[in-house]
């Protein structure tokens, strides 16, 4: 079998521009063409990762969280610097991740893009995916806890930013020292 790998995601939307100027924000995405009921963006050397189609007619669903389709999408940082950064730049900008979970194999925050799809960004935490899909396998932790553990971002950017190890505040994040108040709904 040969295996394609996974190339770009297409969203329908009635929020063009909006959206347009959330991923390039979020994610560093670029337009490489737009018109007046579409755009295909990029953050890297792809003709598009992203795509987003404007149609007539196109309605928002105000039942949306309640149905099934796609949960997420997400993007990788190469690591827990790379992501903590990422957060802090984007929480000056006031863009705020929706929650929050250490999945153990993964540090991940979800955002929402301006129509309400959830976008993960994320790092390995074990920065090498041959460990942590090992771990993933057969680690009791994951199959106790599959979703993983929420933490309050901020908190957990304040210790990194005191110099904290990443081993130190990923432990304690999955165990659960840096909860949010309230714990947030991931749908």
């Amino acid at each position: 079998m040969i295996k394609p790998a996974l190339h770009h995601v297409t969203f329908k939307t009635t929020r063009l521009a909006e959206m347009i100027a959330w991923y390039q924000a979020v994610i560093g995405a670029e337009v490489n063409f737009r018109d007046p009921g579409a755009a295909w963006l990029t953050n890297d050397a792809a003709n598009h990762r992203i795509a987003f189609l404007a149609l007539p007619g196109l309605a928002d669903d105000p039942g949306k969280s309640g149905h099934t389709g796609m949960h997420h999408s997400a993007f990788e940082y190469a690591s827990f610097a790379d992501l903590m950064t990422s957060f802090d730049r984007l929480r000056q900008a006031r863009i705020e991740p929706a929650f929050c979970l250490d999945h153990g194999l993964t540090i991940s925050m979800y955002y929402k893009d301006p129509d309400g799809n959830f976008v993960e960004l994320q790092c390995d935490s074990y920065s090498d995916w041959t460990q942590s899909t090992a771990w993933m396998r057969t680690s009791p932790d994951f199959a106790a806890n599959p979703i993983g553990t929420f933490f309050d971002p901020a908190r957990v950017l304040e210790r990194h930013k005191a110099g904290e190890t990443f081993e130190r505040l990923h432990t304690d994040m999955r165990g659960g020292a840096y909860l949010p108040n309230p714990l947030p709904q991931i749908m």
